[in-house]
Protein backbone atom coordinates (compact mmCIF):
# COMPACT_ATOMS: atom_id res chain seq x y z
CA UNK A 1 0.00 0.00 0.00
CA UNK A 2 1.30 3.31 -0.85
CA UNK A 3 2.04 6.04 1.71
CA UNK A 4 -1.16 7.89 0.11
CA UNK A 5 -3.36 4.99 0.94
CA UNK A 6 -1.97 3.98 4.20
CA UNK A 7 -3.01 7.56 5.09
CA UNK A 8 -6.15 7.58 3.75
CA UNK A 9 -6.73 4.07 6.01
CA UNK A 10 -5.56 5.77 9.05
CA UNK A 11 -8.08 8.47 8.65
CA UNK A 12 -10.97 6.63 7.29
CA UNK A 13 -10.54 4.09 10.13
CA UNK A 14 -12.12 5.83 12.95
CA UNK A 15 -15.04 6.27 11.30
CA UNK A 16 -15.50 2.41 10.28
CA UNK A 17 -14.89 2.09 14.03
CA UNK A 18 -17.91 4.15 15.20
CA UNK A 19 -19.83 3.12 12.24
CA UNK A 20 -19.12 -0.54 13.44
CA UNK A 21 -21.60 0.28 16.13
CA UNK A 22 -25.28 -0.57 14.76
CA UNK A 23 -27.05 2.20 17.40
CA UNK A 24 -24.29 4.77 15.98
CA UNK A 25 -24.61 3.38 11.99
CA UNK A 26 -28.98 3.68 12.91
CA UNK A 27 -28.30 7.33 13.85
CA UNK A 28 -26.41 8.38 10.99
CA UNK A 29 -28.98 6.47 8.84
CA UNK A 30 -31.62 9.03 10.79
CA UNK A 31 -29.67 12.17 10.47
CA UNK A 32 -29.34 11.53 6.53
CA UNK A 33 -32.68 10.40 5.81
CA UNK A 34 -34.43 13.20 8.08
CA UNK A 35 -32.31 15.61 8.66
CA UNK A 36 -30.73 17.79 11.75
CA UNK A 37 -32.60 16.53 14.93
CA UNK A 38 -32.60 16.74 18.73
CA UNK A 39 -31.01 14.40 20.83
CA UNK A 40 -35.33 13.69 22.11
CA UNK A 41 -36.18 13.23 18.52
CA UNK A 42 -33.29 10.91 18.06
CA UNK A 43 -34.29 8.98 21.19
CA UNK A 44 -37.85 8.26 20.95
CA UNK A 45 -38.91 4.72 19.58
CA UNK A 46 -34.92 3.65 20.36
CA UNK A 47 -35.50 2.05 23.72
CA UNK A 48 -32.70 3.71 24.92
CA UNK A 49 -32.08 6.64 26.95
CA UNK A 50 -31.13 9.86 25.92
CA UNK A 51 -27.82 9.65 28.24
CA UNK A 52 -27.22 6.52 25.72
CA UNK A 53 -28.46 8.21 22.72
CA UNK A 54 -25.96 11.56 23.53
CA UNK A 55 -22.96 9.23 24.60
CA UNK A 56 -23.29 7.27 20.90
CA UNK A 57 -23.32 10.89 19.30
CA UNK A 58 -20.38 12.10 20.85
CA UNK A 59 -18.24 8.91 19.53
CA UNK A 60 -19.99 9.87 16.14
CA UNK A 61 -18.69 13.46 16.74
CA UNK A 62 -15.38 12.57 18.28
CA UNK A 63 -14.18 11.30 14.31
CA UNK A 64 -16.27 14.13 12.85
CA UNK A 65 -19.39 12.86 11.55
CA UNK A 66 -22.00 14.72 13.15
CA UNK A 67 -22.17 17.89 14.54
CA UNK A 68 -24.01 19.92 17.13
CA UNK A 69 -25.88 23.47 17.54
CA UNK A 70 -28.05 25.19 19.97
CA UNK A 71 -31.28 25.48 19.33
CA UNK A 72 -32.61 27.15 22.25
CA UNK A 73 -32.56 24.39 25.10
CA UNK A 74 -31.27 21.91 23.07
CA UNK A 75 -28.58 20.31 21.21
CA UNK A 76 -29.20 19.73 17.83
CA UNK A 77 -27.31 17.06 15.77
CA UNK A 78 -26.65 16.74 11.74
CA UNK A 79 -24.50 15.06 9.74
CA UNK A 80 -21.19 16.46 8.63
CA UNK A 81 -20.30 14.90 4.72
CA UNK A 82 -16.80 15.66 5.10
CA UNK A 83 -15.73 13.14 7.13
CA UNK A 84 -18.31 10.08 5.68
CA UNK A 85 -16.96 11.20 1.96
CA UNK A 86 -13.49 10.91 3.09
CA UNK A 87 -14.28 7.28 4.02
CA UNK A 88 -16.28 6.83 0.82
CA UNK A 89 -13.46 7.81 -1.18
CA UNK A 90 -10.99 5.53 0.46
CA UNK A 91 -13.93 2.53 0.23
CA UNK A 92 -13.84 3.42 -3.84
CA UNK A 93 -9.73 3.18 -3.23
CA UNK A 94 -9.85 -0.13 -2.29
CA UNK A 95 -12.72 -1.24 -4.23
CA UNK A 96 -10.66 -0.11 -7.01
CA UNK A 97 -7.51 -1.92 -5.89
CA UNK A 98 -9.73 -5.49 -5.68
CA UNK A 99 -10.92 -4.60 -9.13
CA UNK A 100 -7.61 -4.67 -10.99
CA UNK A 101 -6.42 -7.60 -8.34
CA UNK A 102 -9.44 -9.61 -10.05
CA UNK A 103 -8.66 -8.49 -13.23
CA UNK A 104 -4.80 -9.83 -12.94
CA UNK A 105 -6.07 -13.17 -11.78
CA UNK A 106 -8.94 -13.42 -14.35
CA UNK A 107 -6.41 -12.39 -17.12
CA UNK A 108 -3.51 -15.06 -15.19
CA UNK A 109 -5.80 -18.12 -15.27
CA UNK A 110 -7.26 -17.38 -18.71
CA UNK A 111 -3.99 -17.15 -20.14
CA UNK A 112 -2.61 -19.94 -17.53
CA UNK A 113 -5.51 -22.51 -18.75
CA UNK A 114 -5.05 -24.15 -21.81
CA UNK A 115 -1.48 -25.36 -20.95
CA UNK A 116 -2.86 -26.79 -17.72
CA UNK A 117 -5.38 -28.83 -19.59
CA UNK A 118 -2.88 -30.06 -22.27
CA UNK A 119 -0.99 -31.31 -19.25
CA UNK A 120 -3.90 -33.78 -17.60
CA UNK A 121 -4.35 -35.03 -21.00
Amino acid sequence: MSARGSSAALKAAPVFAALGDTTRLGLVRRLSTEGPLSITRLSEGSGMTRQAITRHLDALGNVGLVRDARKGRERVFSLDLKRLEAARQYLDQVSAQWDAAGARLKAFVEREEPQATAIND
